[in-house]
C-alpha cells in the first residue's frame, strides 16, 4: 500500500503503539527511553503516535533497550492487503496504554501461574459478560 497523503501510515501507528505498550509494561518513561536512544522525549512521542516513522536501526535500538526483538513491534499486524487490526490487538493496545490496564498487567504478572490466574481470568470474563 503506497500512501499519498501526509496522514500517518497504519503500520507506523501500529509499531508506535507497540513501542508505547512495551515501554509502559516495563515502567519506562518517555524521557528514559529518549535518553537511552539519544533523542528528545518529543521524538519518542512522535514515534509512539506514528506521526514519525521509526528507522530500522532505531527500531533495533528500541528493541534492545526494551528487551524484545524487532519482530515484537509487528505482532498482530494485519495482512498487508487489509491493514485492519488483527482480532483484539488494537483493543489490547488501548487497554494496556491506560493507567488501569498498566496497573492490572503489572499486578497480574505477580500472580503465580496456575489455578489462581485461571480463576482471575474467569472472574474478569464473568464481569465482562464474555464466555
Amino acid at each position: 500500500m503506497i500512501q499519498t497523503d501526509s496522514a500517518s501510515h497504519p503500520v507506523d501507528i501500529h509499531v508506535g503503539g507497540m513501542i508505547r505498550m512495551r515501554r509502559k509494561l516495563l515502567g519506562v518513561s518517555q524521557d528514559q527511553l529518549a535518553t537511552a536512544l539519544g533523542l528528545s522525549f518529543q521524538q519518542v512521542q512522535k514515534y509512539e503516535r506514528g506521526s514519525n516513522r521509526v528507522s530500522a536501526s532505531k527500531l533495533y535500538e528500541i528493541g534492545v533497550f526494551l528487551k524484545v526483538g524487532t519482530g515484537y513491534f509487528f505482532q498482530g499486524l494485519p495482512e498487508a492487503d487489509t491493514l485492519e487490526p488483527a482480532d483484539g490487538v488494537e483493543a489490547t493496545q488501548i487497554f494496556l496504554s491506560s493507567q488501569e490496564g498498566h496497573q492490572m498487567a503489572a499486578i497480574f504478572a505477580r500472580v503465580p501461574a496456575g489455578a489462581t490466574r485461571r480463576r482471575l481470568v474467569d472472574l474478569i470474563r464473568t464481569v465482562a459478560g464474555v464466555s
